[in-house]
């Protein structure tokens, strides 16, 4: 999946070193301004809980005033479901979705734990609740294209293309919390290894039942 460090760029160059010109010149400049915010978040993120953060700090770190900030985002939170929305499509990008539910839950137990002080300024703040929602759309878009690929070529119902995905979504999901609950503190590598080989063959079994039950599309 990558560091989130190492997201979709297009240069490091301040947010208002240049102002638009037109065309494409004006979207190579938005999304500067843009990844320029995103990694000073990140960056701010490392150091302290999300709590403790404004948009007044953001936009000093990044060398920008907040009118700049409010026209790209809402608020905070605006800028973080973006990173994660932008993780997703990494994500899909990389062919994550390609392989199977063992090397997702992999990469995202990989990802977290290499981001470990920013996962927890985020999961420890006030507004866990609304970050979980998040996170949970951002897993379930993954592992969402994962089912489909799957069940390409069978004739299942988009009901049960959805219930699918919300079992494993959630059964990710579950694991992680709890991993983070305990502070990442478990082999959650060798937990993930044997979940997958319980599973294994799991997921196209529970597509084809939905064709066996006359539930098809």
């Amino acid at each position: 999946m990558g560091s989130l460090q190492n997201l979709p760029e297009y240069g490091m160059m301040r947010a208002e070193d240049s102002r638009p010109q037109g065309g494409r010149r004006e979207q190579t400049v938005a999304q500067n301004t843009k990844n320029v915010i995103r990694k000073g978040f990140i960056e701010l993120l490392e150091q302290r809980s999300l709590d403790k953060i404004s948009v007044v700090d953001i936009a000093e770190h990044c060398g920008i005033n907040r009118n700049t900030f409010y026209y790209y985002y809402c608020d905070i939170y605006a800028l973080i479901r973006e990173l994660m929305e932008t993780v997703a499509a990494q994500m899909i990008a990389d062919g994550l979705s390609d392989r199977n539910w063992t090397e997702i839950a992999r990469q995202v137990t990989a990802f977290m734990r290499e981001h470990r002080r920013a996962v927890n300024h985020l999961f420890y703040s006030s507004q866990r609740d609304l970050l979980e929602d998040h996170i949970y759309e951002v897993t379930y878009a993954v592992t969402e294209s994962l089912v489909r690929r799957t069940a390409d070529g069978l004739p299942v119902s988009e009901e049960d293309l959805r219930t699918v995905t919300l079992y494993f979504t959630s059964a990710l999901l579950g694991m992680v919390s709890r991993w983070l609950r305990v502070g990442m503190k478990d082999d959650a590598e060798a937990t993930v290894e044997r979940t997958g080989y319980l599973l294994e063959g799991t997921l196209r079994r529970m597509l084809e039942r939905s064709c066996e039950t006359g539930r098809g599309a």
